[in-house]
């Protein structure tokens, strides 16, 4: 009885070593060396500024990823995206809020261009169009190459109408995935480095590539002039620019690295300050295992509770264009949880965007100094 027991058991332990070692998973990771994390320290030590946040509603949706406004009869009305594919206006002076469009798929980046049509990243679909009806357009879901894109993330409209924006990967698509959230897991599992920045021209509807070989490239943010774009690579914890004009131009310059977290959108603030979200705090286990793809392989075989996943811990921060630290609002207690951004839209409010959150955040800035 004892001896059919044992090999039961063994043959559990076989069976389960096999499967760790040997079941077949979606990444093939690269070794790559993390830098030593110096977590929330100097420049980023922790605060509560973030705390306490006023909110705006945005009724059964969930996940605002992304912001900006429009001024209409007088008020500026707020519009964000949200995970159900809704695009939700809200009125901010009495609080309330009603269906704009929906795209269809999953909205994560959005700005209005000099049209007044929302120019959409969807991680589903690619860049869309929407006009002041809710009609929604696709612009593009594929390079002049024919690559398509699988994960349209965030964007930042050009002087001259051309539309930066980002695939954050080209192997783990969103809707291939199953979520923007595992497709974005895998990418960074892997750090295969496939994701890229493109350009849409709406004149000649062209879709060129900037820039490849990245690592999960997120928020996107043209310098003055247009001479250069700011971009988050969320997979490498730093912040790149990319020099489109110039003797620099084609030249890619790492401004800021070594975050304590994940960054996400990037967005244009006021007086030349660049607003970035950090999702979540760096993960230990992640950077300890950065160098050894083996290892991560065996990870990703782990039942999702075990593997490394977000921690919900409020933080936005503002940059200048060479990667100075103007201002960073912290919220520990993850109140509002899986911070994606903030946007400054002029009217003495910062939207905080989130992932995760049921509500829209914002905080007053009337009484900053930057």
């Amino acid at each position: 009885m004892m001896k059919r027991i044992f090999s039961g058991v063994f043959a559990v332990i076989i069976l389960g070593l096999a499967y760790l070692l040997f079941w077949p998973v979606p990444i093939q990771p690269v070794s790559w060396e993390a830098p030593t994390n110096k977590g929330y320290v100097e420049q980023f030590s922790p605060n509560m500024d973030l705390s306490g946040l006023k909110t705006l509603a945005i009724g059964d949706h969930h996940g605002p990823e992304d912001v900006d406004g429009r001024l209409e009869d007088g008020i500026l009305y707020i519009y964000t995206s949200s995970q159900g594919g809704d695009i939700i206006k809200i009125n901010p002076k009495n609080n309330t809020h009603t269906i704009f469009a929906n795209t269809g798929g999953d909205p994560l980046g959005l700005q209005f261009d000099g049209n007044n049509n929302l120019i959409v990243a969807d991680a589903n679909r690619g860049l869309l169009s929407i006009d002041t009806h809710g009609t929604v357009t696709l612009l593009t879901n594929q390079t002049d190459t024919g690559s398509p894109i699988l994960f349209a993330d965030e964007l930042d409209i050009a002087a001259d109408g051309k539309i930066y924006f980002s695939d954050a990967s080209t192997k783990f698509g969103a809707k291939a995935s199953g979520s923007t959230l595992v497709g974005s897991l895998l990418e960074l599992m892997e750090h295969g480095k496939t994701g890229r920045i493109l350009v849409y021209n709406p004149t000649d509807k062209t879709t060129k590539i900037i820039a490849d070989n990245m690592s999960f490239p997120n928020g996107i943010g043209m310098c003055p002039d247009d001479e250069c774009l700011l971009v988050a690579e969320t997979g490498t914890y730093s912040i790149k620019r990319i020099w489109l004009l110039g003797s620099k131009a084609g030249q890619i310059e790492t401004i800021l690295g070594n975050l304590p977290g994940f960054p996400d959108n990037l967005n244009r603030g006021q007086d030349g300050r660049y607003w970035i979200g950090l999702t979540s705090p760096r993960s230990e286990a992640l950077d300890k295992l950065s160098n050894k793809p083996f290892i991560r392989k065996i990870v990703q075989r782990l039942p999702a509770s075990m593997r490394p996943k977000a921690i919900n811990y409020g933080f936005v921060f503002a940059i200048d264009m060479d990667g100075h630290v103007i201002a960073q609002y912290q919220d520990p207690s993850g109140a509002y949880p899986l911070t994606t951004g903030a946007t400054e839209l002029g009217d003495g409010w910062l939207y905080i965007s989130s992932l995760a959150a049921t509500e829209l955040g914002r905080k007053s800035l009337q009484h900053e100094k930057f």
